[in-house]
């Protein structure tokens, strides 16, 4: 029984003033359901950013963007610490959108759709986003793009464009500014279930226009068989996580995982999957440093890289 009994719970006490990296570091002494978790996470994302051999992936999903969350992934990917970006179309929409001018605001989950739909106004959970903060914004923004990328190409892969829409953003709070800066590839295997990939569907029934999906997964295969070692933050589900884990079963799977979800495994969803799951595919190699953080990431994303900040010495405490 003893080879169970190694570390012991650990009474906490908060009224001393903390950082964040106190905080979670006393998260990992409480023993205690998911706060045990992001101590983990916080330990596996030091390890993992610290590793110079390893090539560090991010996927998240759209609905983030739409939060200010958009300045912590965009803060995150400025600060050099990831390699390659994979999302949703949605992810491009909000970050367009809101890099063009367009405003969301604070809503409710409990308001009336209805009269919501009547006022022109669309809901994403408690995030508020006026009709013309969104579609005619983002369709006026892509046709003047593909206006200026058509006269030196008619056949583009989906990164290509995605890194000129980077190159004319001016919102330093952009993801697609802060990875275009950086250098960093941005794919989106879903790209035409977005307002932006209608957008390119729309202009290239008049003009001579089209995208071709298949050199972005060129890209990636090119990048994984070049990589040894490799590592994902990965947020939320769907086709951005698949996408992340698929493409590195090819290379005996990733090293380094912190998957942070609200979605359960127990009716065999691709999103709710634990990382363990993933290790019977390939996707992830069994002896990787892993863990599933259950929570909303707008609360535990914030608290988490602040605390990796600090403790890879990228921030200091006041």
């Amino acid at each position: 029984m003893s080879q169970f009994l190694h570390d012991m719970v650990v009474d906490i006490k908060v009224c001393e003033k903390l950082s964040l990296k106190d905080l979670v570091e006393r998260y990992g002494l409480m023993g205690g359901f998911s706060s045990k978790f992001v101590y983990d996470a916080y330990r596996i994302l030091i390890d993992m950013f610290s590793d110079n051999s390893c090539k560090v992936f991010l996927s998240f999903t759209a609905n983030l963007l739409a939060t200010g969350l958009r300045g912590v992934i965009s803060e995150l990917i400025g600060k050099g610490l990831i390699d390659v970006i994979i999302t949703t179309g949605g992810s491009i929409d909000h970050d367009i959108a809101r890099s063009m001018g367009g405003k969301y605001y604070h809503g409710d989950f409990q308001l009336d759709d209805s009269m919501l739909k009547e006022h022109g106004i669309f809901r994403l959970g408690n995030i508020l986003i006026p009709e013309s903060s969104y579609g005619l914004i983002i369709e006026k923004f892509t046709w003047n793009l593909l206006d200026k990328l058509t006269k030196i190409k008619c056949v583009w892969g989906v990164r290509e464009i995605l890194s000129e829409v980077g190159a004319v953003l001016e919102d330093q709070n952009s993801f697609l500014r802060q990875a275009y800066l950086m250098n960093i590839p941005v794919y989106v295997p879903g790209i035409v279930d977005s307002s932006f990939g209608t957008s390119l569907f729309m202009y290239s029934q008049s003009h001579k226009f089209n995208i071709d999906l298949l050199k972005d997964q060129k890209e990636l295969s090119d990048i994984i068989f070049d990589s040894e070692i490799t590592g994902a933050l990965i947020i939320g589900g769907g086709i951005s996580k698949h996408h992340t884990i698929w493409w590195n079963q090819f290379k005996g799977g990733l090293d380094y995982v912190v998957y942070v979800t609200t979605a359960f495994e127990y009716d065999g969803s691709l999103s709710g999957a634990h990382i363990r799951e993933a290790v019977s595919w390939g996707k992830v190699k069994p002896k990787a440093k892993k863990v599933t953080v259950y929570g909303d990431a707008t609360i535990i994303l914030p608290i988490l890289l602040a605390a990796v900040y600090e403790a890879l010495g990228i921030i200091e405490t006041t």
